[in-house]
């Protein structure tokens, strides 16, 4: 998918000039604005074909995002799905999900990885 970034963000660091997170779209508005006027040569805006495929829509890595708040929603993901732990789960319970995912290789969204190669 394409992605749009504001005009200046490669110049200037307030704008996210080596800051990834903070390169965010923000519509043209200036009057002489040539990504305003849809100028050929300048970055593009977002419009209506740009929108990804239905199929693809709310996947993340190619896999269904599943929201997990206890084991007996873990018991219900499968390889299709790519598994968020709710951060209203508690450090215990957290590491026993994590292992269950790991037994049954799931890929886990939330959770950094850790030296020894396990999550």
């Amino acid at each position: 998918m394409k992605k749009f970034l504001g005009r200046n963000t490669v110049k200037l660091s307030k704008l996210g000039r080596g800051r990834p997170k903070i390169q965010r779209w923000r519509a043209a508005v200036g009057r002489h604005n040539k990504i305003r006027k849809n100028r050929f040569g300048y970055t593009k805006s977002p419009r209506i074909g740009f929108k990804s495929a239905r199929v693809e829509s709310g996947m993340i890595n190619g896999k269904n995002p599943l929201l997990i708040r206890n084991m007996k929603d873990l018991q219900t993901a499968n390889l299709k799905n790519i598994i968020i732990l709710s951060r209203k789960v508690g450090a215990k319970k957290k590491m026993e999900m994590i292992k269950k995912a790991n037994e049954m290789k799931i890929q886990i969204l939330n959770v950094k990885e850790t030296n020894n190669g396990s999550k």
